[in-house]
């Protein structure tokens, strides 16, 4: 080996333990489902665990939820893990039963969103049960004192058959010295001290909090989620106002954004996931495999520490997320993470450089829509969106005047084929919304982090509704999702760590009515789930599985990966949840 790779190999060990990149390896996955079972099954990796036996604190168990109302708990740190904890994590287990039907399910600490996700739908013969995981390291400061929760899952309850969802979660206290240094301060954008979502029902309705922050903010980030409900549930099916009728579609377009604002001068923007929950296009696709994100939704963490100057001033600063296309209701709620320098009581600086003011949410919007001289219509409505933009800030910290930048380009792309006639209505929406972005800190001419990200939320959706040989309505629905990252710690040009994460579902359904529009049976029901990490140490995770007629037919576990085992590293996020973003290097 040369003196030059020699060099570049101590340099890589070094900055790894310097990123705080040494864990312990982590061999697992999901546990081997049922073939044949109808209950509901996913490939998604469970969270990688350190070594070592966790301190366990109960949030809530066997709980009832027949209605919309909070259910609050106590929570306070676990008495037996004092100190550092190298990894926390939240398990939660949950079960829907009989004619309770479900949307959002909510766990809320001191007003911090821990979890957020949604249900699969029982059936009359079904009560399905499910697991769900997330990695809260990053909300370390958060549950380090006693606080006030509270869960929330609304839950709709019609028919004879009062079914009810039941619900258990706790969280898993790892102890140890954490792999990368967690945030000091955790803070809520919602106005309920407990915790809600906050409902966005137009562009200009925003999630806000004004904060006094401390005097040494170094670093700060902000964890966003954006869920469309009632007629923005389905918000990717849209058009544009002006079409709506002509195609017999919603309105209010089909593009979506997340906006963040500091005082009102735009601060970064997160790409709102089309998430197609149980319930949508058609109830049979998502049986038993859930649409991707369906049962944990992942936030977008945007990254503020362009910002960290003016957030140290001491002075009230409002920090807010609104939804552009925003057209029924959006429910939004948000976290700000902050890091503070320990060796400084005041940092100072300013935001240098901001190319996203100026730049407003605005798709350009065309088609290709033609009628013909029998009213047929055929053609396509197009709407695009592409942004670059550069937000810069200096903070002079202890460690020196660092400069921070965040480059980004934003893009969302929508295409909606349309063919209606007498026999038939058909809509086909291809759709793909897209981040990549780079954030880099620098003292003078050496770089101190730099942090590299790719994602991209591809979907695909075709809904072809035709007239029957006997009079009723075929319907024809296949969805295609997906969730893609790649991400890139890095140092002097060269990549320290690198992950890569794809999660795609594809289902397919046709629903047969009669010409009294009753349901008569449902045929072709197929799905199937690849997810499939990577990174750079070898870690691995694979998992795939297909369905057929509602229930699980195969399902795989490790093949692709050394040995056909899944192992990855305990610091690791196979789920593509942030993983903590432009982290120092050399500090």
């Amino acid at each position: 080996m040369s003196h030059r790779a020699l060099a570049r190999r101590a340099l890589y060990v070094a900055s790894l333990c310097a990123l705080g990149f040494a864990g312990t390896v982590y061999a697992g996955g999901v546990s081997q489902p049922t073939v044949g079972s109808s209950n509901t099954v996913v490939a998604d990796p469970a969270v990688p665990r350190p070594a070592g036996t966790p301190c366990v604190v109960e949030l809530f168990s066997n709980e009832s939820f027949v209605d919309a109302a909070n259910h609050p708990f106590n929570y306070a740190p676990p008495a037996g893990c004092q100190g550092n904890w190298s990894k926390v994590v939240l398990e939660a287990d949950f079960s829907i039963s009989g004619d309770a039907q479900s949307d959002a399910t909510n766990i809320w600490v001191g007003g911090v969103n821990l979890f957020y996700g949604s249900t699969p739908l029982p059936s009359a013969t079904l009560s399905p049960s499910w697991h769900v995981e997330r990695d809260l390291t990053d909300y370390t400061a958060l549950l380090k004192s006693t606080q006030q929760g509270q869960a929330l899952i609304s839950t709709l309850v019609s028919g004879n058959n009062h079914g009810t969802v039941q619900g258990s979660a706790r969280l898993l206290f790892y102890p140890g010295k954490p792999a990368a240094a967690a945030p000091d301060a955790v803070y809520p954008l919602g106005s309920d001290p407990v915790g809600a979502t906050t409902v966005l029902a137009t562009p200009s309705a925003a999630l806000a909090k004004t904060f006094t922050l401390p005097h040494n903010v170094e670093k700060a980030y902000l964890d966003v989620f954006a869920q469309g409900q009632n007629f923005d549930s389905l918000w990717s099916i849209c058009v544009p106002d002006q079409y709506a009728a002509e195609v017999q579609a919603c309105g209010g377009g089909s593009f979506r954004e997340t906006e963040v604002s500091i005082d009102g001068q735009p601060a970064g923007v997160a790409p709102v996931y089309p998430s197609v929950y149980s319930d949508g296009v058609d109830s049979n696709l998502w049986q038993p495999t859930p649409g991707v994100q369906t049962l944990n939704f992942i936030p977008y963490r945007v990254d503020l520490t362009p910002f960290a100057g003016v957030l140290s001033d001491g002075q009230p600063h409002t920090v807010s997320v609104s939804v552009a296309g925003a057209n029924n209701a959006f429910a939004a709620t948000a976290a700000l993470l902050v890091y503070r320098d320990a060796n400084s009581q005041q940092v100072t600086g300013s935001v240098t450089r901001n190319t996203l003011a100026g730049q407003p949410a605005a798709p350009t919007v065309s088609d290709t829509l033609q009628v013909d001289a029998q009213g047929n219509l055929t053609g396509a409505i197009n709407t695009t969106i592409s942004r670059q933009f550069v937000i810069e800030g200096v903070a002079n910290t202890s460690k020196g005047r660092v400069q921070s930048t965040v480059k980004q380009t934003v893009g969302f792309d929508s295409t909606q084929t349309f063919t209606i006639n007498g026999t038939q209505y058909r809509q086909v929406t291809s759709q793909t919304a897209s981040v990549d972005s780079n954030s880099q800190s620098k003292i003078g001419a050496l770089i101190t982090a730099d942090y590299r990200e790719k994602v991209s939320y591809p979907l695909n959706l075709d809904f072809n509704e035709t007239i029957n040989d006997q009079g009723g309505i075929d319907i024809a629905s296949a969805v295609q999702q997906g969730y893609k990252k790649h991400l890139a710690h890095r140092l002097f040009g060269v990549d320290l760590f690198s992950a890569d994460v794809s999660n795609t579902v594809n289902s397919s359904n046709t629903q047969v009515f009669d010409a009294d529009s009753s349901e008569v049976t449902n045929v072709g029901q197929q799905s199937s789930q690849d997810f499939s990490y990577t990174d750079s140490l070898l870690g691995c995770y694979k998992a795939s599985l297909t369905t057929s007629t509602g229930a699980l037919a195969s399902f795989t576990n490790g093949k692709g990966c050394l040995g056909g085992v899944n192992r990855v590293s305990s610091f690791t996020h196979p789920d593509g949840s942030p993983d903590g973003g432009n982290a120092s290097l050399l500090w």
